[in-house]
């Protein structure tokens, strides 16, 4: 919506451009016209939409001089063109014409006939002008008012203010007296939002609370039968089951439009993120988020359970899954799928392979996780801020606290970490990611690659979400930014005597002096163990650097073994500072009880010295 508006009176000499002017901001008719009137600016706050306006007095302006007014004077950038004619005077009449045709051949604005002086004629000018309106779709409106006697003044001003705040243009085609496709794409889209049970209907309940969310207040239940009886009426299919469908939704929009109230129209499409050119609008797709270095974002409760109704809405046979129809039309108020075939393979699924309530919200997470822009943007689409009555979509997400505060603290508020997977190619990362969702690679060969799996795993009794990103390297090099992250997990070949070397150079060169904990996983446990050919065994290895001894890793063992590994990978990223100690092994707790036991004895000892002494 457009901050303020410029007002261009233009038209033939005499026909009153500047007394209209003069008796709107006076109030009163002038006793002497001045040649032109300076440029006025009205506040904001005594016009009817709340924002400035800006009038301009053109009072030169003749046909032959509007290059010259596209040249020198449109720098004003007048939103709305005011032309003025004598409603007296035949030839200001016929040389509107002229005026019109002329103009729009430079400028693309809204026009305001203006029918001057109606306190001389008895009848109305409308006759005369209706033929020019049909010719010209600029044309808005046309206004009989009278600089004199004030008639009409205020409803002139108005007019021209609607003209450009709520344009016909971009919502009607006035020759096919229909919704121009935009409109109808855009209202679709909020039909969609709105029907919060997806039958197809708005029902009275449903009617309301959009009533109430573009315009403060539901309808009084004698009104909102009124609508559905005007619908009823006109359309063949706009009420069913006792609601309004799509075409009965279009159709009442395109009645208010008709009837000159389109400033309706534009308080919903306003209200649900338009802007005039019926496209969303940066601020609501792209709300300021600021996320500091260090700092990670993921969605809290009040964005899980916006979530969690849009799931129950489009799951059509509830059976706790969204098959390929029912995500579609999940996203079908989105200009684009947001989720490729890849996020059948990054997230838990069904035997069928549907995505699964869970998957749905790993899915969602991973996306705020990695792009919380483009997960913002989607949530906008969808109608968060309006369904949720919240200014934007960051109401959402949680921005989590610096790493290093974590890591002074020793404590995190994080519920989402990610572990970069790293190994040399074949050793079976992608394997381990799968293993992670809890199915087989074999199903993959039909599937989209992706590098990301995310699921939850409980850590202390509270349930996180880990993500394992595949490092896809070449064997000799490893950019730094692909070891960026909040665990490690160096994976190495049991069977490949080459193998482990790589992961060991991986580490000195990017985790050894850093405080990401690193973890080994030894794959493919189920092959004939192959000697390393690095200058010491991986469990040696691990033993010199205070690292957990590697962890044995197939995608044939037991689920329960894998289910352990993840865990451990968790554990290490929720707690850094304890990097080098492995909290979750026996041999761990047997070194506490052990150390409790020496504790004992020894403060036995000292007690029975005492009381010898004694």
């Amino acid at each position: 919506m457009k901050q303020d508006v410029r007002i261009l009176l233009v038209g033939e000499p005499k026909v009153g451009k500047t007394s209209l002017i003069m008796s709107l901001v006076g109030e009163e008719f002038p006793e002497e016209v001045p040649h032109r009137a300076e440029e006025i600016t009205i506040p904001a706050d005594v016009t009817p939409e709340k924002v400035p306006t800006h009038i301009v007095d053109y009072s030169d302006a003749t046909c032959v001089n509007y290059r010259f007014l596209s040249c020198f004077f449109w720098p004003t950038q007048a939103n709305v063109v005011c032309v003025v004619y004598d409603v007296t005077n035949e030839d200001t009449i016929n040389k509107v014409f002229t005026h019109i045709a002329l103009f729009i051949c430079y400028f693309r604005v809204p026009i305001i006939l203006v029918g001057n002086k109606s306190d001389l004629r008895c009848g109305s000018s409308m006759e005369t002008i209706l033929p020019i309106m049909n010719q010209f779709s600029e044309i808005e409106t046309c206004v009989e008012c009278s600089a004199k006697n004030l008639k009409n003044i205020s409803e002139l001003f108005y007019y021209a203010q609607k003209a450009v705040l709520h344009p016909t243009a971009p919502l009607y085609d006035p020759e096919d007296k229909q919704l121009k496709p935009l409109c109808v794409r855009a209202l679709s889209r909020i039909f969609y939002i709105s029907d919060q049970d997806n039958d197809r209907i708005l029902s009275d309940l449903e009617l309301n609370r959009f009533q109430k969310s573009c315009f403060g207040n539901p309808l009084a239940p004698q009104a909102l039968e009124d609508v559905k009886t005007v619908v009823w009426k006109n359309t063949s299919d706009g009420v069913q089951d006792n609601g309004l469908t799509l075409n009965g939704f279009l159709f009442l929009n395109t009645l208010f439009i008709q009837r000159g109230r389109h400033e309706t129209t534009w308080t919903i499409l306003r209200k649900f993120g338009y802007d005039d050119n019926l496209e969303l609008t940066d601020d609501y797709l792209y709300p300021e988020l600021r996320v500091p270095i260090g700092c990670t974002t993921e969605l809290n409760h009040s964005g899980h359970q916006f979530l969690q109704q849009l799931f129950d809405k489009y799951d059509d046979d509830k059976d706790g899954a969204l098959s390929p129809t029912e995500l579609a039309n999940l996203f079908r108020v989105c200009p684009y799928t947001p989720w490729g075939d890849g996020v059948y393979v990054s997230v838990p699924t069904t035997a069928e392979g549907y995505i699964s309530n869970h998957g749905y919200h790993c899915q969602w997470m991973l996306s705020a996780y990695l792009d919380i822009h483009r997960c913002l943007e989607h949530l906008g689409y969808l109608g968060y801020p309006v369904l949720t009555e919240q200014e934007s979509q960051t109401t959402a997400v949680t921005v989590t606290r610096e790493k290093v505060v974590d890591l002074e603290k020793r404590q995190t508020q994080r519920s989402v970490f990610l572990c970069k997977v790293i190994g040399p190619r074949g050793t079976g990362k992608t394997a381990f990611l799968q293993a992670f969702l809890g199915r087989s690679s074999a199903v993959l060969h039909h599937l989209a690659f992706t590098p990301y799996a995310i699921n939850t795993v409980y850590v202390c009794k509270e349930e996180k979400y880990l993500i394992l990103h595949e490092v896809d390297v070449e064997v000799e090099f490893l950019k730094q930014s692909d070891a960026a992250c909040d665990v490690a997990c160096l994976m190495y070949d049991t069977s490949d005597p080459r193998s482990f070397d790589y992961c060991a150079s991986i580490y000195k060169q990017h985790f050894m002096e850093s405080s990401i904990p690193c973890v080994l996983v030894a794959s493919k446990a189920d092959l004939p163990e192959a000697k390393q050919f690095h200058g010491m065994t991986p469990s040696e290895f691990c033993y010199k650097h205070r690292l957990p001894p590697p962890l044995l890793f197939s995608s044939v063992i037991s689920d329960a073994t894998n289910k352990n590994i993840f865990a451990k990978l968790a554990w290490a990223a929720a707690y850094p500072h304890l990097n080098g100690s492995d909290l979750s092994s026996a041999s761990f707790w047997l070194r506490v009880a052990l150390g409790s036991a020496v504790v004992a004895v020894l403060g036995f000892a000292v007690y029975r010295a005492v009381v010898r002494l004694k």
